[in-house]
């Protein structure tokens, strides 16, 4: 189990220090911020639609490095994904950080987001793992205020 943690920790590490899909889209559908007034993390989120395919999406702003992981991880994820994949990810993703949904039972369709498992217990951390997928979430709903953890 320690293995696993540390991959996990090893996973966020690196999309902090390294997102992916960090940049503003000037050609986005929609375009959503995100606020966590409890720690700082502050980004904007932009979808591009191609149909109902998620076709890109890009980030900025700057948060603490779980924010920032869950931000870069999301992006890279939901890229070719149906509005209703990102819908049941949105809903897995929230679920298992917060502790109502066993990750055990959903490694395979996680992959890099089994890294927020442990999030749950830190429940100060859960807002900072979920604010992107939130924006996102509000995002894809065609919302235009901004998102915030409280």
């Amino acid at each position: 189990m320690d293995e696993i943690r540390d991959l996990y920790q090893e996973v966020i590490l690196d999309h902090n220090k390294h997102p992916r899909n960090f940049h503003k889209m000037e050609n986005a559908d929609s375009t959503l911020d995100g606020y966590n007034p409890l720690c700082g993390d502050h980004y904007t989120f932009y979808l591009r639609f191609d149909g109902d395919v998620i076709a890109e999406v890009s980030f900025e702003g700057s948060g603490c490095a779980i924010s920032k992981a869950s931000a870069s991880i999301m992006s890279a994820i939901l890229k070719g994904k149906k509005r209703d994949e990102a819908e049941r990810l949105f809903e897995l993703f929230t679920g298992i950080v917060t502790g109502r949904i066993a990750a055990e039972e959903h490694i395979a369709e996680l992959g890099k987001l089994a890294a927020f498992a442990g999030v749950a217990e830190f429940p100060v951390r859960v807002k900072c793992a979920t604010l992107p997928w939130h924006t996102m979430h509000g995002a894809l709903q065609g919302e235009n205020d901004k998102v915030s953890t409280e």
